[in-house]
């Protein structure tokens, strides 16, 4: 093989290659015909030649602890592992009575995933202690208080920081000068959630609404509600906008009403105003005059469709038939798929409500889940591993292509209309408001956009997005999910509001959703999903070498006491023993 077996309790991942590149993780695969361990005892060999990929043999080498070949077959409906006497999904774990091996395993498009607990199962009583105590409490039960808990009241503290970019120079940007900001904040707000109207279905599915409120931590904010900060007026500025291609006489109508309101394109209002709600007669101009143009009436406010809300209807798997679909959305408000978007590709709903993900995961793993704020599902990617509280991690971060546009990522053009790459245009569910989101001070974006605006300064510590998630239980212990809401402005012919502006995409919030596990919640979690599956798995391994030891230490003992006996049984053997003078024959 030319490679040592790898430790016992590892997760090993063993991808097989494509063509002629093989792709090595954890195992040692060779060229595109190969054979590879993947845990004590156990080895692979397959191949995976485009289109007859197939994954031949998972058998023991000599000496191995499984004396059973398992034969792996591609057919039109995927994976087939067969035993001598078992026929099974290549997805499932084995633990029938008469298996040798106990493998939980996924195949699909030549790639190959192993756990490496491996020994005689023996009627059910498997060998893999710490994934059967892992499954139970992963699964959406009410049955397991701890795993149901978890999941409906989410018991780990959220918080939400807010960050304004006050405009410094608004009646210069009104004259054609690049707008200059300054950051202001974190404004930290506490988030509850909590999961409603739970009802569990016959197709080991759980459907919930999530509502969420918040309240505002002083102690952790950098001033108060009260501190005033200037933005631009987003809904007079992107009323502007959107009715760039009416007739004039609709403009002419808008920009009257403007003047007669005394309508600002900036605005300087306190914080818990401009996020939670202002009165303001536009809304009802708006709302009379234009109907559909927005679809609220009264107060208006950043985020005032957010607090004492829910996020719609999500219908998700429990894990009760497949541990690998446990969190992952079946449904969203009834929906399979959404429609904002221009792409069959970019309205799927993928992964899960982007609180918990299904356990067993691997540096190939992603995080798909999706965002009902942001309209679209989104996938996070495998960054580097850590530890988390002495909880062993990995880190999941957003790729460069999350809101890169069509022409960088073409499976993206399906967002567009799009600008710069970096930023997403979201103005198909944000009732045509030509807003964009992106990660905080065009991280990750393209750099012209920093050269438009004074007073942003990206970077990856502070901007960037990630979660540290427990790869065995897909429960994440630390996250970050930072995101950026910008206004593209300009002058509208005929609104004499917008003066002279610059066409820009002009940053106006950016915020942070984030939460650790700490205090009884991460001791509960420790001892219940890392401590005791790890004592478990380590006696499988420990049991047989001390059975050993003690069957040695048995016959040495054995043997010591026989030599005991013939001594004190013929004493005089002592005298008369044989020495090198003795006689050979006599």
């Amino acid at each position: 093989m030319g490679s040592p077996i790898p430790p016992p309790g590892r997760l090993v991942a063993a991808s097989l290659a494509v063509g002629d590149s093989p792709t090595t993780r954890r195992a040692p695969w060779e060229m595109e015909s190969s054979t590879a361990w993947l845990g004590p005892g156990v080895a692979a060999r397959g191949s995976c030649l485009l289109p007859t990929a197939r994954l031949d043999e998972l058998s023991a080498p000599p000496g191995g602890a499984i004396g059973t070949r398992w034969l792996l077959t591609w057919n039109a409906s995927g994976w087939a592992i067969k035993g001598p006497s078992h026929h099974h999904s290549a997805s499932q774990s084995w633990e029938e009575e008469g298996d040798e091996a106990c493998l939980g395993g996924v195949v699909e498009n030549c790639k190959a995933v192993f756990w490496d607990c491996v020994g005689p199962v023996g009627h059910g009583e498997g060998v893999c202690p710490r994934l059967k105590k892992i499954k139970p409490n992963v699964q959406i039960n009410p049955n397991n208080e701890l795993s149901y808990t978890m999941w409906r009241d989410i018991p780990v503290p959220f918080f939400m920081s807010i960050y304004f970019f006050d405009v410094l120079n608004p009646e210069e940007i009104l004259k054609g000068e690049k707008p200059m900001v300054q950051q202001r904040g974190p404004y930290v707000y506490r988030e509850f959630r909590q999961k409603t109207n739970i009802t569990f279905h016959s197709n080991n599915t759980v459907s919930y609404q999530e509502y969420r409120k918040y309240h505002f931590f002083r102690n952790m904010s950098v001033g108060n509600e009260s501190d005033e900060v200037t933005l631009p007026n987003m809904l007079a500025l992107g009323a502007a906008v959107m009715m760039e291609d009416q007739p004039n006489w609709m403009k002419m109508i808008m920009s009257i009403t403007f003047n007669q309101l005394n309508v600002k394109p900036f605005l300087t209002l306190r914080v818990g105003d401009l996020l939670w709600g202002y009165d303001d007669p536009l809304v009802d101009f708006l709302s009379k005059w234009f109907p559909g143009m927005i679809p609220f009436s009264g107060k208006f406010g950043l985020f005032a469709d957010f607090n004492n809300s829910n996020t719609g209807l999500f219908t998700v798997h429990t894990g009760a038939d497949d541990i690998r679909k446990v969190h992952m959305v079946d449904s969203w408000n009834g929906l399979k798929k959404v429609s904002y978007w221009n792409s069959d590709q970019c309205n799927m709903i993928n992964g899960t409500a982007g609180q918990m993900w299904p356990p067993f995961m691997t540096p190939e793993s992603t995080l798909p889940f999706y965002s009902p704020d942001a309209c679209r599902s989104m996938e996070l990617v495998y960054e580097k591993p850590g530890v988390v509280s002495r909880i062993p991690v990995y880190r999941f971060v957003a790729p460069k292509t999350l809101f890169a546009n069509g022409t960088v990522y073409p499976p993206n053009e399906g967002f567009c209309p799009c600008r710069e790459s970096g930023i997403q245009n979201v103005s198909t569910c944000r009732y045509s408001s030509p807003t964009f989101i992106s990660s905080p001070h065009f991280y990750n974006a393209d750099p012209v956009l920093l050269q438009t605006v004074d007073g942003l300064s990206p970077n990856e510590e502070e901007h960037g997005l990630f979660i540290d998630i427990h790869p065995m239980t897909g429960i994440p212990m630390n996250c970050s999910i930072r995101l950026q809401l910008s206004l593209y402005i300009k002058k509208v012919s005929g609104i004499s509001l917008t003066a002279k502006i610059a066409p820009v995409v002009l940053p106006m919030i950016w915020f942070a959703e984030s939460g650790y596990i700490d205090g009884p919640v991460l001791t509960t979690f420790y001892n219940n999903l890392v401590l005791i599956p790890f004592i478990l798995q380590t006696l499988q391994y420990m049991l047989p070498v001390v059975g050993i030891l003690l069957l040695v230490l048995s016959l040495i003992l054995g043997l010591y006491d026989k030599k005991f006996i013939k001594v004190y049984n013929n004493p005089e053997d002592e005298d008369t023993a044989p020495t090198e003078r003795t006689a050979l024959l006599h």
